[in-house]
């Protein structure tokens, strides 16, 4: 088993080296570590939804209805009327005819992205997508293309050249970077998609329930849900709960329930967890306020970071803090730490060599004084530690 011993010896003398720290709830946007209380800045519970009691209500209502597992994929004997009641919440609440429910958002795009395309096809793919968006398309077997991050001529420059080739073409990116914090040229990326005969994918993780008048995201945003095929979103960061969906045409859907395997071989998602994301809809809907409150909070983080003159990425709730070499990223988080703040250094493969960063993700939970307790930490983090260009 020597090899693993190299492995993890490499990993560890390149600061790759990643390790687990058990958490335990310590209120809103705080988390107990060996006891110790922490600022929370590494979650996805942008809208603080995953303790509301509407949600937990909703969770013990599922549970003590339908029990604690579904026990069966969906095509066997767990398909739950409460898994329908949700796709059809999703679909309305997305414009959608249709939605289907998977058990994560990995899960969602491995499966989704292998079933649209074969070794005919032809996928282009933003440089900067997420591991499971890479991953469906290595699964497809269909010929990908990156094209530079955001970069729109790049990406029609690929299509022209490369189009003609294929039988089908599909365009997919995320839609808010979860590593990055900024957005997809989505208006754009229709027209082209309309322009060279291609389906387009529209990954919503990050922005559902956080952009947009109703927090469909950012294809609501910019009115273009009808035009753009499939849209993907999760319901384990905003919307506090766990799992993912995809929304389309019925049609497309219907293809999906008969060719998407990790949905087909897959146990469906647990009746508690399946309420949980039911009150989180309905949460959207009820208090709309918390949007326009969480962006609020991360442009004041943001003022408070760029009076700091520090190198800052994106324009939403997640707030990436560049800092360049993997070894004063964890030096950085380390000091940040040692401070009672939980911001974790994000390292390639996550993020592109030489572009280590701290991702702050900023959520309805913290308060002025949170975010400028971090901010202030943050300053004198960057003083104290010599940062190699």
């Amino acid at each position: 088993m020597e090899w693993i011993d190299a492995y993890l010896d490499e990993r560890k003398k390149q600061h790759l080296l990643r390790t687990l720290k058990p958490l335990r709830p310590a209120g809103p946007g705080r988390v107990y570590i060996n006891d110790v209380e922490y600022l929370n800045f590494s979650s996805n519970d942008y809208l603080g939804l995953a303790g509301h009691p509407r949600l937990r209500e909703e969770s013990q209502k599922a549970l003590n209805e339908y029990g604690t597992s579904s026990s069966a994929s969906r095509l066997m004997s767990g398909d739950l009327s409460i898994h329908h009641q949700l796709e059809e919440m999703i679909a309305d609440f997305m414009g959608k005819e249709k939605a289907i429910l998977f058990g994560s958002g990995y899960l969602a795009n491995i499966g989704l992205i292998s079933a649209l395309c074969d070794r005919k096809d032809v996928i282009f793919s933003d440089r900067l997508n997420h591991a499971s968006i890479v991953d469906g398309i290595r699964l497809s077997g269909a010929r990908f293309f990156r094209f530079r991050h955001n970069d729109l001529n790049h990406l029609e420059t690929l299509i022209k050249k490369e189009r003609k080739r294929y039988k089908k073409a599909l365009i997919v990116t995320e839609s808010l970077f979860s590593m990055d914090g900024d957005m997809a040229s989505v208006k754009e990326m229709v027209e082209l998609k309309e322009r060279y005969d291609a389906l387009f994918m529209l990954d919503e993780a990050h922005a559902v329930g956080v952009i947009g008048e109703k927090g469909a995201g950012l294809a609501e945003k910019y009115g273009l849900t009808k035009k753009i095929d499939i849209i993907m979103g999760t319901f384990g960061k905003a919307l506090g709960s766990y799992g993912a969906y995809a929304a389309a045409s019925a049609r497309l859907i219907d293809y999906c329930i008969n060719r998407v395997r990790s949905f087909i071989y897959s146990t469906a998602l647990p009746p508690s967890v399946t309420g949980a994301s039911i009150g989180g809809i309905k949460m959207l809907t009820e208090e709309p306020a918390r949007r326009s409150i969480l962006l609020e909070k991360a442009k004041y983080f943001r003022s408070l970071l760029k009076e700091n003159h520090l190198n800052i990425m994106g324009n939403a709730q997640i707030v990436p803090v560049l800092v360049g070499e993997n070894y004063n990223a964890l030096n950085i988080s380390n000091r940040l730490y040692e401070n009672a703040i939980f911001a974790l250094a994000m390292r390639p493969p996550t993020v592109p060599a030489g572009k280590a960063r701290i991702r702050f993700s900023i959520t309805c939970n913290h308060s002025e004084d949170d975010l400028k307790k971090a901010a202030d930490v943050l300053k004198h983090a960057f003083k104290q530690i010599p940062i190699s260009k």
